[in-house]
């Protein structure tokens, strides 16, 4: 193919993703992350951010992220293992691993890059991961790096994977799940994971990227939730980009695996180590965590408040416990339709398509915070109602 050749094929590819109703669109906000958002001179009630604890604007972090600046500077420098690791990075992921209750924490830049290190430095070829199908995208990536055998089964259906690590001969296993699911709200069965894990000598890796900082008792994450022991086997990833309001992510697990990680995680190894602002911010953000109770209840109010609002229409809810209130339309134009119409009313939720959920489910991602008001959830909740 010519160099013409090349554009026009991708701008067919562009156009097909027009026609089918799957082109995503950006958008660039002028104000910071909260339940008010300004785009293009309009003020809107914001439903989209994971900033579930209202933390992303807190004047807390913004001081904590100013001194640090002062004292530490903005970048880290070099990778973690040169010379990127400083004091307030070491801090951080010593206060990761007593909140969240294991022997040792390792900070990565995103959990995107947490995942995709994690998995290949636990299994390869000649070894098999179980996963999920909902699992998220950062999930599937680090299966197909790592190489492994890729088994996934039905969501949440234990009996599929219990068939699964009961046939499977591989020399190692690994059971991979969400904790959360982004686009379902929904939670794993993390004590059946962990005991199959147990019973079947597996690996049990869990992403708990929308339930650290959420659930559990003092927003210790979902292993707290289902009050789960720190068994040797969990390898935990929670990202600080969520309900911590900053940037960034973690793994928490024994001693073993977290020195296992920090020598053959390359996503770790080979990356310039984050800001000492962040972990500055991350430091304060800790703290509200752990004494949010009072956020926590107000969100799980609004939550129930959106529920009973929306109970006697035509709009399909998923079985979320969660801030993550899918509301399902099916067909993507549709949902694009109803995502317009809440914009113009002054009400952004998106719409989320294929591929990020599966074919004919496309829905609205209502993403509820601490930071919203009971008025704001009545104004949408009225606003859906007028819709259906």
């Amino acid at each position: 193919m010519n160099e013409s050749t090349l554009h026009a094929e991708l701008a067919g590819h562009l156009a097909q993703l027009e026609k089918d109703g799957l082109r995503r669109r950006r958008r660039t906000l002028d104000a910071p992350c909260g339940p008010l958002a300004r785009v293009d001179g309009r003020q809107l009630v914001s439903f989209c951010s994971n900033d579930y604890l209202g933390l992303a604007s807190d004047p807390a972090l913004i001081d904590a992220a100013c001194a640090g600046a002062k004292a530490w500077g903005v970048g880290s420098g070099a990778s973690h293992l040169v010379s990127g690791h400083l004091a307030p990075h070491q801090a951080l992921e010593e206060k990761l691993a007593a909140f969240t209750g294991f022997a040792r924490a390792l900070l990565f830049s995103t959990g995107y890059m947490a995942n995709l290190g994690i998995v290949p430095a636990l299994v390869g070829r000649g070894d098999a991961v179980f996963a999920d199908k909902l699992n998220h995208a950062s999930l599937i990536d680090a299966v197909q790096l790592s190489r492994a055998d890729s088994q996934r089964y039905a969501h949440g259906d234990l009996a599929a994977l219990e068939r699964l690590l009961a046939a499977s001969r591989a020399r190692r296993k690994l059971i991979l799940s969400d904790a959360v699911f982004s686009m379902d709200g929904d939670l794993a069965p993390l004590p059946a994971l962990l005991e199959l894990a147990e019973r079947f000598d597996a690996w049990l890796v869990i992403d708990d990227a929308h339930g650290f900082g959420v659930l559990g008792a003092q927003g210790r994450g979902s292993l707290a939730h289902f009050a789960l022991a720190r068994a040797e086997r969990i390898v935990y990833m929670g990202t600080l980009g969520k309900a911590a309001g900053a940037s960034g992510a973690f793994v928490a697990a024994s001693q073993t695996v977290i020195e296992w990680l920090l020598q053959r995680a390359r996503s770790y190894i080979f990356s310039t180590g984050s800001s000492p602002v962040m972990a500055c911010a991350l430091l304060a953000s800790l703290e509200l965590i752990e004494h949010g109770d009072r956020r926590r209840q107000h969100l799980g109010q609004l939550t129930a408040q959106l529920r009973a609002g929306l109970a006697e229409t035509r709009w399909q809810l998923m079985p979320s416990p969660t801030a993550i209130q899918p509301v399902i339309i099916g067909d993507n134009h549709e949902a694009m339709r109803v995502a317009g119409a809440l914009f113009e009313r002054g009400l952004w939720v998106p719409a989320i398509r294929p591929p990020t959920v599966p074919k004919g489910s496309a829905r609205l991602r209502v993403s509820l915070t601490a930071a919203h008001s009971e008025a704001q959830v009545a104004r949408l909740v009225d606003a859906l109602r007028e819709l259906a």
